[in-house]
Formats: C-alpha cells, sequence, structure tokens
C-alpha cells in the first residue's frame, strides 16, 4: 500500500500503452489519499485521454513539448529536458520521482527516483531485425539509458523476461523489479462478432500486423485492426495492409468496445515487453491467438494459443481452426478472461507502493550515512 499523503511527480508520454499504464495508476494513487503530478512528454495527449483524468482528485496534468527519448535519440533536447522537469519538481516538491523513460532520471533531481522500463529501441531492434542499430544516433541512445538506469534508485520491467532483457543489454548496478501491468475496470463482453481484430499501433514494425494482411484472404473470418497507421516519426516505415479493414485509431473507450464484440483477438507481436492491449482483449472475453515470444508465454500460458511470429501458415491454420471451432473459441475465451483477473491495478499499485518506500528508504540512509560521514571528519 502507498503511504497515504505522497506526493508523487509522474511521467507520462500519450503514444501507447504507457498513457493506460500511467494515468491508470496516477488516478489508483489519488484514489488512495496521495497526490500526483502527471507531466506528458512528446506528442499531447487527445481530448479524450485528458477528459479521462478530468475531477480526478489530486491529480494535475502538465503538458510540456519535450521530446521522448526514442523521438529524439542523438539527445539534442536532453538538456532542455532535464532543466525544464528539474524547475517542475522544484515548484511541485514530490515526494518521490517516477519516470516511464530512462535518460531522464539523470538530471538534477532532489527526490529519489525509480524508472519504469516499458520498452526501448535496442531490444525492439535486435527482436525484429535481429541485429543492433549502427548509426551514432542510437549508440548515443544506449549510452543515455544505460546512464538513467544507473541514476535510478529503484526501477521496474512489466514483466519478467523483459527485466532480464533490460539487464542483459544494460548492466544496471540495481537489480530491477518485475511488476505486472494491471487493470482497473474489467469491460463487459457483449455479443461476439464472427471477427478477427488486432490493436495497437499499426505503424511498429514489432506488431507485425502485415503477417495478418497477408493471410486474410486465407482465413474464414474478416480481419479488423484498430490503431494509428501515421507514425510519430517519419522514418518509421509504412506497413502494406491490404485486405484488412482499417479502423483507424480510436478513442479508448471505442477500443474497449471493439474488443467486447470481437471473438478473436489476434497478435502476431515480434517484440512486446507486456501488451495492454492484450490484456485489456482478455479481459474483454476474446480468444488469445499470440506470438510464440517469451513475454506471452510468461504472461498468457494456458489461456491463449501460441504461433510462430514470422510464420503465416501456421497463423492461417492457427486462425481458421479457432473461427471454425466454436469449443475450442468458448474454452479460449473463458481462461482468457480468467487469466486477466490475476492482473489488477490494485496489485500493480500495491508493487509501486512497496517500490516507491523502498527508493524512500534508501534516500534516507544515504543522507544518514552522509552525515555520519561529516560529523567524524577531523
Amino acid at each position: 500500500m502507498t503511504p497515504p499523503g505522497l506526493r508523487i511527480l509522474m511521467t507520462a508520454d500519450a503514444v501507447g500503452g504507457v498513457w493506460v499504464f500511467a494515468s491508470g495508476l496516477a488516478r489508483y494513487l489519488c484514489a488512495q489519499e496521495c497526490e500526483v503530478l502527471l507531466v506528458t512528454l512528446g506528442p499531447p495527449p487527445r481530448r479524450e485521454q485528458i477528459g479521462d483524468l478530468a475531477g480526478t482528485p489530486g491529480l494535475r496534468l502538465e503538458i510540456t513539448d519535450l521530446a521522448l527519448e526514442w523521438l529524439d535519440p542523438a539527445g539534442d533536447d536532453f538538456s532542455r529536458a532535464c532543466r525544464e522537469l528539474f524547475a517542475i519538481e522544484r515548484a511541485w516538491r514530490p515526494d518521490v520521482i517516477h519516470l516511464n523513460s530512462y535518460r531522464e532520471a539523470v538530471a538534477a533531481w532532489t527526490a529519489p527516483v525509480i524508472v519504469t522500463a516499458h520498452s526501448c529501441v535496442h531490444s525492439w531492434w535486435r527482436a525484429c531485425r535481429g541485429a543492433d542499430p549502427d548509426e551514432p544516433r542510437w549508440q548515443i541512445y544506449a549510452a543515455n539509458v544505460a546512464a538513467g538506469l544507473a541514476a535510478a534508485q529503484q526501477w521496474a520491467a512489466p514483466t519478467e523476461a523483459f527485466r532480464a532483457v533490460v539487464e542483459h543489454l544494460y548492466r544496471p548496478p540495481t537489480s530491477g523489479a518485475s511488476i505486472h501491468n494491471g487493470l482497473a475496470a474489467r469491460p463487459r463482453p457483449a455479443k461476439k462478432r464472427p471477427v478477427i481484430l488486432a490493436a495497437g499501433r499499426l505503424w511498429d514494425e514489432a506488431k507485425n500486423v502485415a503477417l495478418l494482411a497477408r493471410i486474410a484472404e486465407r482465413v474464414p473470418w474478416p480481419v479488423e485492426a484498430a490503431g494509428s497507421i501515421a507514425a510519430p516519426d517519419a522514418r518509421s516505415r509504412r506497413p502494406l495492409l491490404h485486405d484488412v479493414n482499417i479502423l483507424g485509431e480510436l478513442s479508448h473507450v471505442a477500443m474497449l468496445d471493439q474488443m467486447c464484440s470481437a471473438a478473436v483477438v489476434a497478435s502476431p507481436a515480434l517484440y512486446e515487453p507486456f501488451g495492454l492491449a492484450i490484456l485489456e482483449a482478455a479481459a474483454a472475453g476474446c480468444a488469445l491467438v499470440l506470438a510464440d515470444i517469451p513475454t506471452f508465454r510468461e504472461l498468457w500460458s494456458g489461456a491463449a494459443l501460441f504461433v510462430d511470429p514470422r510464420d503465416d501458415d501456421r497463423w492461417c491454420e492457427m486462425l481458421t481452426r479457432v473461427a471454425r471451432d466454436a469449443k475450442l473459441r468458448r474454452k479460449l475465451q473463458m481462461c482468457a478472461r480468467e487469466r486477466a483477473l490475476a492482473y489488477s491495478l490494485e496489485d500493480m499499485a500495491a508493487a509501486y507502493g512497496r517500490l516507491y518506500e523502498r527508493a524512500l528508504d534508501r534516500t534516507v540512509l544515504v543522507s544518514a550515512l552522509a552525515r555520519a560521514a561529516c560529523e567524524v571528519r577531523p
């Protein structure tokens, strides 16, 4: 349980699942009598995202134009970000800094800092392209990620599998915690439609939605895809999604409506450190057909079917089987919904509360040791 009255400065971006994570956690913490200042970096949140926070006692939102680190790998905006965030801290005086990015942890914070490792470009690159990025700007990015992890008092990842990846790539001096993401509201499943739904950033190569487009004509049900197709980074490749019904970027409520009515959700992702959209789909009673990758195995073994994300024919076979076998489909829907109950916002917030307490305790200990060292000097 997070101590009541704690003041938390939390950063977030509005591009993907980080917003769902940060806004949900912030609202929950405020319900526990904490105060949260949610500071956005990168593209500003949409109107409906801001509206989701309206009327939450103890929650303030500050929108900045500071660059997200993965959109600014060379660090051109890094110094300005550190200065502005430190000025925000000085004006608001939080007890804890909770960053949902890495490099800003090296700013001259006075409060203890924790970092949540949601993803990183180097692990993305290895999973999607089988190598490390070789441009100098990505080497700068990696150095800043490592520095941020080293500067944080505590850090966490949303799965054990991704925590191990971060430790292997960046060798942080402290051991990270594995804290599964959780949901607050449980969507109520509606009458299911015979469709296969994909949800997420369609422009993201890691989501691998192009695989579903390649097999769409060969499966018995229509394939729908909900999410943005326009990348915030002009360098990102635009996917070819012929034969897929593109629903576009939906509000969170509209996305949940699609999940509640979809019979099957498919994710052939090459890379997914957690997958909040999959958790929401499971809670909405969708049958899950997922890529056979470590994070999905960790979270959904026994509650989903797994397929090699690079095997088009096997995906076609599995989706056809689920579409035609009503008994299997109902079993998968029930298992996914039951598994989703294990990932609650209450449990996630309690785990972060313990992380905040450890960061605060460590800061107090370090300060005490420093004072003691000064007192014994001749």
